[in-house]
């Protein structure tokens, strides 16, 4: 072979890439199975680490208060509080088993959720705009402000003789004052909620040419959220408080008229178990507006 074509064949590049096979991959078997059951409760408890903890730590508390409140009774300790005719724990249990067969009980309970029900939404459909505009709008502020003020001290057991001269039944009385007890804790943090709204934000939107209803909805609105939901939390205290003291007085049915007809038949179980119940049904109403804030805020509970 002459001299250029050893050269050539020299300088000839060798392909290094293998020949492709005829036969395809097989494929690679996974090299674990699924997670068992103590892997996927291991990493469970883990998330919820916190939560159990904190829910342990309230059953423990409870427990706690029902064995001192069981033993200040049984031995009708007399310090400072007299104990002495404080039913006990088992006394109010009975008590509520007597009640759960009763169906007039569970209408004193349904009634007073349907008038909270009604004088909180009313609360919080008026409040809750009408903080939003006098936040924004310094004549609105101006004009309802001193009035609210002047009449956001009154408790609700002086609106009562008024409330009855004002409304033609003791029903929408007694929604009447529940709606004035939710109203004012709304109002006001709602109208603080847009105290805070940040400026700058206000003035960024404007400059990208964002309109008033844009600015009230994507700007004032979320940023006062936090503090209309502290309002309505703190409202639906209040309605419960206004509630009570409203069928107390001038109703015929609800919870807060079962503790007090107790406590003229001298049924000392029968009032701890109004006392009870108006806890649990104020608690559970706080729990749902929680759950609802969370629903709105997914990011405020992180």
């Amino acid at each position: 072979m002459s001299g250029p074509a050893v050269l050539r064949h020299q300088e000839e590049p060798v392909s290094t890439i293998p020949a492709a096979s005829n036969t395809e991959a097989a494929p690679v078997a996974p090299a674990h199975g699924p997670p068992s059951f103590g892997a996927l409760a291991l990493r469970w408890y883990r998330v919820n680490k916190r939560r159990l903890m904190a829910t342990l730590i309230g059953a423990l508390s409870l427990l706690a208060f029902l064995i001192v409140w069981h033993l200040l009774t049984k031995y009708r300790v007399v310090f400072f509080v007299r104990f002495t005719n404080v039913p006990s724990p088992l006394a109010v249990y009975e008590s509520f088993t007597k009640a759960s067969h009763d169906p007039k009980f569970m209408m004193h309970i349904l009634l007073s959720c349907r008038r909270i029900f009604i004088g909180f939404s009313l609360a919080a459909l008026i409040g809750v705009p009408l903080g939003l505009v006098m936040g924004r709008f310094k004549l609105i502020h101006q004009v309802v402000f001193p009035i609210a003020e002047v009449l956001r001290p009154i408790p609700a057991i002086a609106w009562v003789p008024m409330a009855i001269m004002l409304w033609p039944t003791n029903e929408q009385s007694i929604v009447f004052i529940t709606f004035l007890g939710s109203f004012f804790p709304i109002l006001v943090n709602t109208l603080h909620g847009m105290s805070l709204v940040d400026p700058v934000l206000v003035r960024a939107a404007q400059c990208l040419g964002a309109r008033e209803r844009s600015i009230f909805r994507e700007v004032y609105f979320p940023a006062s959220l936090p503090h209309i939901f502290t309002g309505l939390t703190v409202g639906m205290g209040v309605a419960w408080v206004s509630l009570i003291a409203a069928e107390m007085i001038s109703g015929q049915y609800g919870i807060g008229y079962f503790t007090w007809e107790a406590y003229s038949l001298v049924q000392y179980a029968d009032i701890a178990l109004g006392m009870i119940a108006i806890g649990i049904l104020g608690l559970g109403s706080s729990v749902l507006i929680r759950g609802a804030g969370q629903l709105v805020m997914p990011w405020r509970s992180k």
